[in-house]
């Protein structure tokens, strides 16, 4: 397992990477201090609304201002005007659902590194062969554990990280990275719909250590 870029050892070196989308600029960009509080320095900003552009320009401001260490990536990126649209934005990578040739392509013409869901052995082929910087193991409850380590050692170079079924628990973490992961995306498991709504942000700074502590403890 290797690490050839600051992008993914950042990523690596905190052992998750958080996940939301909120259709509030402030909420967004108050949900982004908080992780930095706890710690992280690398989260994915999901294109899933229309304020999602608006949102990620507002937190790219901030962050350059208060937080210039923070590389905020984008998320659910599926063609070629998607990823212009927020290179051009300044994000520091991009991470499609799935394996899309073109965001691939686009990407890597702006130096950008490209991260693709990936659920069969012949899409994470591809992807290493479409210069993939990370693989994106998508929807992670589906593939499950089990799946991760039957592959390990058929790619030896490459980096996996599942998103969807990582529970904050010591046990489902703890398994992931027995299976081999080098991180773990969470999603609504950790910037829960209620921390969003209620904006319990002491609360995602305190849980986010906490799973930090997890994922130190289990390497």
């Amino acid at each position: 397992m290797t690490s050839t870029n600051p992008v993914t050892a950042q990523i690596i070196a905190q052992g998750v990477l958080p996940l939301y989308f909120n259709e509030d600029a402030e909420v967004s960009i108050e949900l982004m201090r908080a992780l930095y509080e706890a710690g992280i320095r690398s989260i994915e900003y999901t294109n899933r609304g229309a304020n999602a552009l608006a949102n990620f320009k507002a937190m790219k401001k901030a962050s350059d201002s208060n937080m210039p260490d923070m590389q905020l990536g984008v998320g659910t990126i599926t063609n070629r005007q998607m990823a212009m649209t927020f290179i051009d934005a300044g994000c520091d990578f991009i991470i499609s659902p799935g394996l899309v040739e073109e965001v691939a392509n686009t990407a890597e013409a702006h130096n950008v590194i490209w991260m693709p869901g990936c659920m069969t052995h012949t899409e994470i082929i591809a992807a290493e062969h479409m210069g993939a910087g990370m693989i994106k193991l998508f929807p992670g409850n589906m593939l499950g554990k089990e799946f991760m380590a039957s592959i390990k050692d058929l790619f030896p170079n490459l980096i996996f990280m599942p998103t969807g079924g990582v529970d904050a628990t010591k046990e489902s973490i703890e398994g992931w990275f027995k299976a081999g992961v080098a991180a773990v995306g969470m999603g609504s498991k950790l910037v829960s719909k209620n921390i969003m709504e209620q904006k319990q942000y002491a609360q995602l700074t305190a849980d986010t250590k906490t799973i930090m502590a997890i994922i130190k403890e289990c390497r």
